[in-house]
C-alpha cells in the first residue's frame, strides 16, 4: 500500500464528530475545543504516515478507536484546572512552590461571599461616597500591631519598593552589608533598591557591622536607615549585628527615619511554643521603627500580600505614590487578609485555627497518631510495598526560621515492583498530585503537612500506582 492510499483511509473530522463517545463529550466540553483536538489528532496521524518507510506501510492500520480515545483524554485534560489542590507530603510547611500559607477553613464563607457578589470594596456605605479599599484592614492591623497607620500591597518586595521609592528616591539609604539578602527568585535587596530610585550605601562587613559604621556613612543625602531581617539565613560565629534599638536611637539623634524589612510577618511570640525566637511585628513597633514591611503569606498565615505599617506621615505619602495603584491588592486578598487578621484577636484561636501556626507548633504525639492511622489504612490495601514509620525533621520553609528543625514522623515506602523514582512520579502525576520526597532511596511522606482528609486519596493513589 502506498502513502496516498493509506492517507485516504484517514477518518474525516465529521466522521469523528459523529462518534458516540465524542457526542457524549459535547455535553460537557465546548465544540470548538473538541474540533481543534480532532484536527490535531488527524494531522498527527497524517504526519506519522508521511514519515513511514515503504516496508512499514504494508502492515500499518489506522486505529480509529485509538484516535477517539486520544481526543477524549486530551479534551478532558484541557478542561481541567491547571492550578489545582495538591497534597503536601514534603514536611515543608510554607512551601513556596506549593502556594505557601494555607488559609484557614474558618474564613472560607467570608471570602466566598465577597468573591461571588458585589462588595463595598471602595465605597463608604455610611456616607455613600467613594471610600478606600485599605480601610477594611487598617484598623485591625493597628489594633494588633500598635502601629499608627497601615497600607497593603501585593507582596513584600512591592512593599519595600514602594517604601524606598516614596521615602528615598534619588537619595541614599544606608544598610548593613550582611543584610543585602536575596529574597527568592533571584530578587535581591540591592536590585529592589535600584528600581526604587534610592541609592544604596552598604556599611560594615558581611559578618560584622557596628553602629559607628552607620554614623560614619550618614551625610546630607541620607534619606533612611534600613534594617533587613535575615529571615531566610543566619550568620553564625564571629559576628556583630547592630540592634534595632541602637539603630532607632541613631535615627532619632540624626532625624533620619528607620525602615525595617521584617520579611516574614510574625504576630505571636513563637518561643512560647518551643520554637526559636523570631522578632515580632509588635517588637519593631515598640522599638520605635518608623516604617515596617512584612509578608502576609508566610508566618502570618494569610494570603499573599505586603503589609506596610508605621508612622502616619509616611504612610500618607505612600498612598499618594502612583506605584500604590500598580501594587494594589484585589477584593479576594482583602477579604482573606481581614478574616485572617480577625483570628489573631485571640492568640489561642490563631494557634488552633491558622494552618501555618498549627502545623509548626503541633506536638510529635499528634503527628505520630496520624502516622499510625495512615499506616494502618495503607496496610489494609494489601499492596506490594514495604512501609514503616520513622523519625525525621520537617522545615518551616518560605524563608522563615531557617535553622528550625521540627521533629516529625514520616512514612518510608519502598516497592519490589517499582523503583522509588517510579513511586514518586506515580503519586505526583495522580489526579490529585501528591508531592513527596526521596531520601536514602525511600519514598518519604511527612505527616506534619498531611491532613486526615488526605488519607483516602493517598491510599487510592498508592493502589493505582502499585497495582
Amino acid at each position: 500500500m502506498n502513502k496516498g492510499k493509506l492517507l485516504s483511509t484517514l477518518p474525516s473530522v465529521d466522521e469523528l464528530l459523529n462518534n458516540e463517545d465524542i457526542i457524549r463529550l459535547l455535553k460537557d466540553i465546548p465544540r470548538k475545543v473538541i474540533l481543534e483536538e480532532i484536527r490535531r489528532c488527524i494531522q498527527m496521524e497524517r504526519n506519522k504516515i508521511l514519515q513511514m518507510q515503504d516496508n512499514e506501510l504494508e502492515t500499518y492500520k489506522i486505529e480509529v478507536d485509538s484516535l477517539i480515545k486520544s481526543v477524549v483524554f486530551t479534551c478532558c485534560k484541557f478542561m481541567e484546572m491547571n492550578l489545582k489542590e495538591v497534597i503536601n507530603g514534603t514536611g515543608v510547611v510554607l512551601h513556596t512552590n506549593l502556594g505557601r500559607a494555607l488559609l484557614s477553613d474558618e474564613i472560607k464563607d467570608e471570602v466566598w461571599s465577597v468573591a461571588s457578589g458585589y462588595s463595598n470594596l471602595e465605597i463608604n456605605v455610611a456616607t455613600g461616597k467613594r471610600g478606600s479599599r485599605y480601610s477594611h484592614v487598617v484598623e485591625i492591623i493597628k489594633t494588633i500591631t500598635g502601629a499608627e497607620d497601615a497600607l497593603v500591597v501585593n507582596n513584600n518586595a512591592a512593599a519595600v519598593l514602594l517604601v524606598l521609592g516614596t521615602m528615598a528616591k534619588n537619595r541614599e539609604v544606608i544598610v548593613s552589608r550582611g543584610e543585602l539578602v536575596e529574597i527568592g527568585g533571584s530578587f535581591r535587596i540591592p536590585e529592589v533598591m535600584e528600581q526604587s530610585g534610592a541609592k544604596l550605601v552598604d556599611v560594615g562587613a558581611t559578618n560584622k557591622t557596628h553602629i559607628w559604621d552607620y554614623e560614619k556613612a550618614i551625610g546630607e543625602e541620607t534619606a533612611a536607615l534600613l534594617k533587613v531581617h535575615t529571615s531566610n539565613y543566619k550568620i553564625l560565629g564571629f559576628t556583630k549585628e547592630v540592634t534595632l534599638i541602637e539603630l532607632v536611637e541613631l535615627g532619632r539623634k540624626t532625624n533620619i527615619p528607620v525602615v525595617e524589612d521584617l520579611g516574614s510577618g510574625v504576630l505571636i511570640n513563637l518561643q512560647k511554643y518551643g520554637l526559636s525566637y523570631e522578632p515580632t511585628v509588635q517588637d519593631s513597633v515598640q522599638a520605635g521603627v518608623d516604617i515596617i514591611t512584612f509578608s502576609g503569606d508566610k508566618l502570618l498565615g494569610g494570603p499573599q500580600a505586603g503589609i506596610i505599617i508605621g508612622k502616619k506621615q509616611w504612610i500618607e505619602k505612600m498612598k499618594k505614590n502612583p506605584l500604590t495603584r500598580a501594587f494594589r491588592v484585589d477584593k479576594l486578598t482583602m477579604a482573606a487578609l481581614e478574616a485572617t487578621l480577625k483570628i489573631y484577636l485571640s492568640e489561642e484561636d490563631a494557634i488552633k485555627k491558622l494552618p501555618t501556626l498549627k502545623m509548626i507548633t503541633e506536638g510529635i504525639e499528634e503527628i505520630h497518631k496520624r502516622a499510625i492511622t495512615l499506616l494502618n489504612r495503607i496496610e489494609a490495601e494489601n499492596l506490594q510495598i514495604d512501609i514503616e514509620i520513622n523519625d525525621d525533621y520537617s522545615q518551616v520553609g518560605g524563608g522563615s526560621l531557617p535553622l528550625e528543625k521540627l521533629p516529625t514522623k514520616v512514612l518510608q515506602i519502598t516497592s519490589s515492583k517499582l523503583s522509588v523514582n517510579q513511586l514518586e512520579e506515580g503519586l505526583r502525576l495522580y489526579q490529585t498530585p501528591i508531592i513527596t520526597r526521596i531520601q536514602d532511596n525511600k519514598l518519604i511522606v511527612d505527616l506534619r503537612t498531611i491532613k486526615e482528609r488526605d488519607f483516602i486519596i493517598i491510599c487510592e493513589a498508592l493502589r493505582s500506582v502499585v497495582i
